[in-house]
């Protein structure tokens, strides 16, 4: 095992360690995230919440909390003093540490402090503790040496893996789906999003159910009652699991009902802007959607260099350039691997997407990997229904700071781009040029009377249009409607001919 690096060391590995476990130490915390602070504008706002957020640090060695590691399942995610731990077995050596950077990022927003990483090259994931019985002691050589009290594996866990792994380090260990699943707690505000984050940790948790059994007797052994494993062979142990069990799949039940619930409500907001089109923002986290959001519109909402500093989705009116009035939604921000409970939590917000009439991907272009950015974001839509349907426009934020060799090769890619910055206002102009231009155009208002043969062109006006208003006059229908230009086209001519 290679020595960890100097916190001041930057260079990448060596031909030869990229064949070996490779251990490297992260900066301290607070320099994970991007170096460069989120700058303040006038289309910001007072920002308030922002400041409070900033006013609140988690204070590491006070917690009151039980030290025997076995119950960690019940209680509540502290992250303190960590080491990071990752594996790769594809790909370069930069882009692995890229991933452990941004895994320390993450773990810096959920307000803990990095203080060292491990990178190790190997072709699958070990069974039994991920990493190697014999890796599984070094790092814990390596919690000991720095006075950590958490280990955060870049990677989802299997329930054994993360029992096995902390047997041998001492010390709690969570996964990646985890951390994230923290940070989405500590910042959901509405209503509906706290319940879905609510769900997707009780979904997570099911299956991870332990501590009692270490504790308290489980299954009685031998013949009871002449039949193995009869009737009064279940220890309190056993009855603890499944009552925590029973617990949970009620809660979930609940929660679900809510979401459930509140559909009506969302649909109703829904339809009360479909007379205005609809774009929505989406894209990588930390990428400056909501910075964008506040350049386009004003909005006002929390601006931070942090990793899902908003999760609510909020709406607000814009115009472009020709006139007219726009809709733009800011949506959930994504991240690599990012945990298919919160996929399948936050499906209601996510499809927003799909009701949009255009997409604005933010893609931050001074990120080292933005076309793996653009990836992770259309994995997750992938998923979400109708959403591969909508125009897309790839935005390619941030361009103040973005280097010449990586704005060049984003700009062959095949996709509609525009680059801007929302820190500086560059190319916002133009990006609602471009907006105006990729927008469905607003229906036709017809005003004429059909002859009374011509039912056929009132229904597909109801069906596809918007009708103002319908009266049988003495020769025909008297018809008022929005549509479009294909079947105003049709109207006219059905009207010219019977006149």
């Amino acid at each position: 095992m290679k020595e960890p690096l100097d916190e001041s060391t930057d260079a990448a590995p060596s031909p030869t360690s990229v064949e070996s476990v490779i251990d490297r130490v992260l900066s301290r915390a607070g320099t994970a995230v991007s170096a460069r602070e989120t700058g303040r504008t006038d289309y910001d706002g007072d920002q308030f919440e922002r400041e409070q957020r900033e006013g609140l640090r988690r204070v590491g060695s006070l917690s009151t909390e039980l030290e025997d590691i076995t119950e960690v399942e019940y209680r509540q995610l502290r992250l303190e003093r960590v080491v990071l731990v990752g594996q790769w077995s594809h790909g370069t050596a930069a882009e692995a540490e890229v991933s452990l950077r941004e895994l320390a990022a993450l773990a810096e927003t959920a307000g803990s402090e990095v203080l060292d990483g491990m990178l190790q090259r190997r072709p699958k994931p070990d069974p039994a503790t991920y990493i190697g019985k014999g890796k599984a002691v070094e790092l814990r050589d390596v919690v000991k040496a720095v006075g950590a009290d958490t280990v955060i594996v870049n990677d989802e866990l299997q329930p054994s893996q993360r029992r096995a792994l902390e047997d041998v380090v001492k010390v709690k260990v969570i996964d990646r789906t985890a951390l994230i699943l923290d940070i989405f707690a500590q910042h959901a505000k509405s209503k509906e999003g706290k319940a879905q984050v609510e769900l997707a940790q009780l979904e997570y948790l099911l299956p991870r159910l332990r501590g009692w059994g270490e504790s308290m007797s489980r299954q009685a052994g031998g013949q009871v009652g002449g039949a193995a494993a009869g009737m009064g062979s279940r220890g309190p142990g056993e009855t603890k699991i499944e009552l925590d069990r029973r617990r949970i799949h009620t809660r979930m039940a609940i929660l679900r009902r809510q979401i459930k619930a509140m559909e009506p409500a969302r649909n109703v907001r829904r339809g009360n802007r479909l007379a205005m089109p609809n774009v929505a923002i989406v894209g990588y986290t930390n990428a400056g959607k909501s910075s964008l959001l506040n350049r386009i519109t004003g909005a006002g909402v929390l601006v931070h260099n942090s990793l899902f500093a908003t999760l609510d989705p909020t709406v607000r009116r814009a115009h472009t350039p020709d006139g007219r009035d726009i809709t733009v939604s800011d949506t959930v921000g994504f991240v690599k691997d990012l945990p298919h409970q919160l996929v399948a939590a936050f499906q209601s917000t996510l499809e927003e997407v799909a009701h949009a009439d255009l997409v604005l991907h933010v893609v931050d272009a001074a990120h080292p990997d933005p076309e793996g950015q653009i990836t992770a974001v259309r994995t997750v839509l992938a998923d979400v229904p109708g959403a591969d349907k909508v125009a897309e426009l790839l935005v390619f934020n941030k361009v103040d700071a973005a280097d010449q060799e990586t704005l060049l090769r984003l700009r062959g890619r095949r996709e509609p781009s525009i680059e801007v910055s929302a820190l500086t206002g560059q190319g916002i102009d133009d990006l609602l040029e471009r907006i105006g231009h990729m927008l469905p155009r607003p229906p036709v208002r017809v005003d004429v009377t059909l002859p009374f043969a011509r039912g056929d062109l009132v229904n597909e006006a109801h069906r596809e249009g918007e009708v103002l208003s319908e009266n049988h006059a003495g020769d025909g229908y008297h018809l008022v409607a929005d549509v479009s230009d294909a079947l105003a086209a049709r109207i006219r001519e059905a009207a010219s001919a019977a006149s």
